[in-house]
């Protein structure tokens, strides 16, 4: 993946959580609300009695996907590939499931049921006046839901995952070959006076005590062209 491709995957990325986190955010908000607002006429002299209803009564299922939203955002962060496919296939489930409610929850009928659960009162209830604001945004965050959950479930297996990164460098660094691996062996390399860090030079061994080869010796060549074994030398 080149550097911009990596870069507009990681805007795509926090633009979904962001998205999902908003849209559950709304549902949750929108659902806590009321939705509208009547009177019951009561027999009699009684006065009219007030009748709300909120959102919870009257689309249940829009909280519960804004609540299910919430949830999503940690698995979009937790899961890659495939997974991440099919989080992102169940957050547009989520959105779409709470466009639904909404639209079945604002019906007239159905708000006249739900203000009829929410009272005592007996009598003839009127009409209700709807504030439509918190059912609309009941539906962007629906809305939004399934807009970023179609964006996971299509490019989600492209975008970044939490600790990536660490995959790329996680592979324990090598220990040196040329060095001693046992403390004990590094312990005698330093009681012999050798520098265990150095590293060999290049082709030919080294004098003990840092002069050069012994590969001076006149004895020494002349026993090897006469074919005979070189003569050691006295300390």
């Amino acid at each position: 993946m080149t550097g911009t491709a990596a870069v507009r995957a990681k805007r795509e990325y926090t633009t979904a959580l962001a998205a999902t986190a908003a849209g559950a955010a709304a549902l949750i908000t929108a659902a806590g609300q009321t939705w509208a607002t009547g009177t019951v006429e009561m027999a009699g002299p009684l006065a009219a009695a007030p009748v709300e209803v909120d959102g919870a009564a009257a689309a249940p299922g829009a909280a519960a996907m804004g609540w299910a939203g919430l949830a999503a955002v940690a698995a979009l962060l937790a899961t890659r590939g495939r997974a991440r496919t099919v989080a992102g296939a169940l957050l547009a489930v989520f959105g779409a499931g709470a466009l639904v409610g909404v639209w079945s929850g604002t019906r007239a009928s159905a708000l006249n049921a739900s203000a009829a659960e929410a009272t005592t009162a007996q009598g003839d209830l009127g009409a209700l006046h709807v504030a439509w604001g918190w059912p609309a945004l009941a539906a962007l965050g629906g809305a939004v839901l399934l807009a970023a959950g179609a964006a996971a479930a299509l490019r989600g297996p492209g975008w970044p995952a939490m600790g990536s990164r660490y995959d790329r460098h996680g592979a324990p660094a090598t220990t040196s070959q040329d060095g001693p691996a046992d403390p004990a062996d590094l312990w005698k390399s330093l009681d012999a006076g050798e520098d265990p860090t150095a590293e060999p030079a290049a082709g030919g061994g080294s004098a003990p005590d840092g002069g050069a080869p012994d590969n001076d010796d006149p004895d020494r060549d002349r026993a090897r062209q006469a074919g005979a074994p070189a003569a050691q030398k006295e300390p």
